[in-house]
């Protein structure tokens, strides 16, 4: 699986018109299932997600967890974590999960992260979403289980 972190101050994600995911403080996480992914490698990523200590502690180093922080996680799904750009201008995709196979891993890993105490909202996989954010840092970090 791929993931992309970002620790918000705010994130909301908004399918026809109307928000239906949030967070903040805490973290976005665009994740992405790739072909041969398992749920063991999605609840090994949750829990290093949820480990991660990429939040401010009182000497303002990054020494803290989501966990630590009181966070949130707002996580939605991304098949283009998935792009293979290396030839020609136009990015491939079929090293993604299959979109039956994806939906699944996606909503495995959600429930791992709040598994682990995280609270965690998500979007719609295959929807036309609507994501904003407010990068805190900015912190934005690239993880592969």
């Amino acid at each position: 699986m791929r993931a992309l972190l970002q620790r918000v101050t705010h994130a909301s994600v908004r399918v026809d018109g109307q928000v239906i995911g949030k967070t903040g403080p805490g973290l976005l996480v665009l994740i992405c299932a790739m072909q041969g992914d398992t749920p063991a490698q999605a609840e090994r990523l949750a829990a290093k997600i949820a480990k991660l200590r990429i939040f401010k502690d009182e000497a303002d180093k990054m020494n803290h967890s989501v966990l630590d922080a009181g966070g949130s996680a707002l996580v939605i799904s991304q098949f283009t974590l998935a792009a293979d750009t290396s030839r020609g201008n136009r990015p491939g995709f079929s090293s993604a999960a299959s979109p039956e196979t994806g939906k699944q891993l996606y909503l495995y890993f959600a429930d791992q992260l709040a598994a682990q105490g995280v609270p965690v909202e998500t979007g719609k996989f295959g929807a036309d979403m609507k994501v904003e954010l407010l990068n805190d840092g900015p912190v934005t970090i690239w993880m592969e289980s």
